[in-house]
């Protein structure tokens, strides 16, 4: 089951932004992401807003590209309206749900769409989120033609007893094959993988990380599983059917990981994210995680532009009928303080490789800093240079540096 969308201000159906939005518009990139809201099976740890074929009684996903480029126009119109710079889009990210169960003609189409609507710079990052078994070498090669730079496939791991356990349905033995076919259309690759499944031992996860390095991708993403309320895997684990993932374990497959893909040439950039170069980053991410301008499309996305974010109604129905009544798709909004901004750039700047402003962080915690410096938490030579940087150590506590620099 999705989660429920966050709580704010009523969002106005003609869409338009405050005069504080456009302020410094020249400064940031901008950039689309495109919801896809489908999946033929769904996982049984995943909350995000996604449905499968028995869940969307009355929706077509035949339709749904025609209603993504009819947000695409309203969002162009509606930033011009609010006085917003232009700005050709300089990523764009087809994610989901599984964008590729469309197939690759309506993600040209969107992409295309996206392209007439809003320009694309000329190394614009085009990303599209993939399974292993939703794509075929002739999808892969469409794809490229449409001007998709990168793909993500969505791995987890190698060892089937615990796809079975998340509820996977691709074949392991099917990864080399797609990421060939990606090579092969001269498409960037980008692996996603889980640990800390319930019955991962770090013999196991050592095998996929292993596994991993020997395909060779551009971009690994690494996360630790967190069980959300509501989904399936929550259910079987208060059942007693499978045994809460332990803290203590998830640092032990987080530092594996730092160290098998550090050995393989990977920096990590992010707390889980590693790149071949920063050629290979994820740029679209990236603007997420230092606040410039995004506008999402599609039911449950999130937006924002110049301090301001807001979301959009969740069910595809519901998100249809706006869309079809030519009225804003989104929920609610919230126009972001100073202080809620700088709380935000510390948050999320801490999880980064070049991590945050000594001049962000609230006064009075100098020789907090000093502290985590001498328990190994934070790089002093990047203290030293006016940055906040966790070590690795750091990294495994990131989220309470942050909290206590906030």
């Amino acid at each position: 089951m999705p989660s429920p969308a966050p709580e704010g201000e009523v969002a106005p159906p003609h869409g338009l932004l405050p005069a504080s939005a456009s302020a410094g518009a020249e400064s940031r990139n901008l950039g689309l992401y495109i919801h896809v809201p489908f999946c033929a099976v769904r996982c049984g740890y995943c909350d995000f807003n996604t449905y499968t074929a028995q869940e969307l009684d009355g929706v077509s996903q035949a339709s749904y590209p025609a209603q993504a480029m009819a947000e695409m126009t309203f969002a162009k119109r509606a930033l011009d309206d609010s006085g917003v710079l232009p700005r050709p889009l300089s990523t764009v990210f087809l994610g989901g749900g599984t964008p590729t169960l469309l197939g690759p003609e309506p993600l040209a189409a969107m992409l295309e769409h996206a392209r007439n609507t809003f320009g694309l710079e000329s190394d614009a990052e085009v990303t599209v989120e993939a399974n292993p078994d939703s794509v075929s070498a002739l999808d892969l090669q469409a794809l490229a033609g449409a001007g998709v730079t990168r793909v993500s496939f969505g791995v987890q791991s190698s060892d089937p007893s615990v796809l079975a356990t998340l509820d996977r349905t691709h074949d392991p033995e099917r990864v080399p094959a797609v990421i060939q076919w990606a090579r092969d259309a001269e498409i960037q690759v980008s692996l996603d993988l889980i640990y800390g499944t319930p019955g991962e031992t770090l013999e196991s996860w050592g095998t996929t990380l292993q596994s991993a390095r020997e395909l060779e991708p551009d971009h690994v993403s690494a996360y630790a599983l967190i069980v959300e309320k509501g989904t399936a895997l929550a259910a079987r684990i208060s059942r007693g059917e499978l045994s809460m993932p332990d803290d203590d374990l998830h640092a032990e497959m987080y530092t594996l990981a730092d160290q098998l893909l550090a050995e393989a040439g990977y920096a990590w950039y992010e707390v889980s994210n590693w790149a071949r170069t920063p050629a290979h980053q994820s740029r679209h991410n990236l603007s997420y995680w230092t606040s410039e301008d995004w506008w999402g499309i599609g039911p449950g996305a999130h937006s924002h532009v110049g301090g301001v974010r807001w979301w959009n109604v969740k069910h595809p129905s519901a998100y249809a009928a706006r869309i079809g009544d030519g009225v804003s798709p989104a929920q609610a909004r919230e126009i972001l303080s100073d202080a809620t901004a700088q709380m935000e750039r510390v948050l999320l700047g801490i999880r980064l490789r070049h991590g945050v402003e000594v001049t962000d962080i609230a006064p009075g915690h100098q020789a907090q800093l000093a502290e985590w410096v001498s328990r190994g938490l934070l790089e002093g030579r990047e203290l030293l240079a006016g940055r906040v940087v966790p070590t690795l150590q750091g990294r495994l506590v990131a989220d309470f540096l942050a909290r206590e620099l906030t």
